[in-house]
């Protein structure tokens, strides 16, 4: 059983991860290593930054990261729930909603650090940008995805506003809610590196950024590799709770 389940589970991971890890050095030999490094080179250059402070610029990153996607999707999930249950709610704040989630981040950078100057609050600031709108029309979506003959079961049977709501409503929002998080995290990891890049001082971002200016490839690669790392990671936190929470949205990959 167990066997059965590595092969099924592990092995294929494990497999693409060595085919591309060949792929990479035979992409390296026929490049000029200053544009494309080789694995050795990048691993020296890993455990070069990592015998220095590698460690506490990745939990600087990730606590920018938790603080700024945390914040927005506190804030996000009830307005989703607000906008999916009250049409008035909807018409108020469908327009700004629909407006600022397609300006990118990017653009957002300057104004924040014009607000809150190059600091972790601007930083957060910029992934609380990116991630609740995301979270919020997710939401809202599960609010509007409710089969509406559960709703009149629910009321038929004497249910209120709010034991509909608690019942039937946000059971069917919170999957919503999930994938609108597991989408708005891919949002956040994009966003702390453009904003550590201008407004950090510390971090991945600025690793990579620091690395660009004096041409070291092999930290820019480090950089790289980690934060995909650190997104699986957390992408598996979100992939857990939707198969646990997620009831016919379980197991979506």
């Amino acid at each position: 059983m167990i066997r059965a389940r590595f092969v099924e589970m592990v092995l294929p991971y494990l497999l693409s991860v060595a085919i591309m890890l060949g792929l990479w050095q035979l992409a390296a030999t026929q490049v000029n290593p200053l544009f494309f490094p080789r694995l050795e080179t990048v691993w020296r250059s890993f455990w070069s930054l990592a015998s220095g402070d590698l460690g506490a610029q990745i939990l600087v990153s990730l606590a920018r990261i938790l603080a700024g996607f945390g914040i927005a999707s506190l804030a996000a999930v009830p307005i989703g729930l607000l906008m999916g249950t009250v049409p008035a709610v909807h018409r108020l704040l469908g327009g700004p909603v629909d407006f600022f989630r397609f300006i990118p981040p990017i653009a957002m950078i300057v104004l924040a650090v014009a607000w809150f100057g190059a600091s972790d609050v601007a930083i957060v600031f910029l992934i609380g940008f990116s991630t609740i709108f995301i979270v919020t029309i997710n939401t809202e979506a599960g609010v509007l995805h409710v089969v509406r003959n559960r709703i009149r079961a629910a009321q038929m049977m004497g249910a209120g506003f709010w034991q509909v709501f608690w019942l039937v409503v946000l059971p069917s929002a919170i999957p919503h809610a999930l994938i609108g998080m597991r989408i708005a995290m891919g949002a956040a990891f994009s966003t702390i590196v453009s904003a550590e890049m201008i407004a950090g001082d510390y971090g991945l971002g600025y690793l990579l950024q620091e690395a660009r200016t004096t041409l070291r490839t092999g930290n820019i690669f480090v950089g790289i590799v980690l934060l995909g790392m650190l997104g699986i990671m957390t992408d598996r936190v979100f992939r857990f709770l939707i198969d646990r929470f997620g009831g016919e949205h379980a197991g979506s990959r």
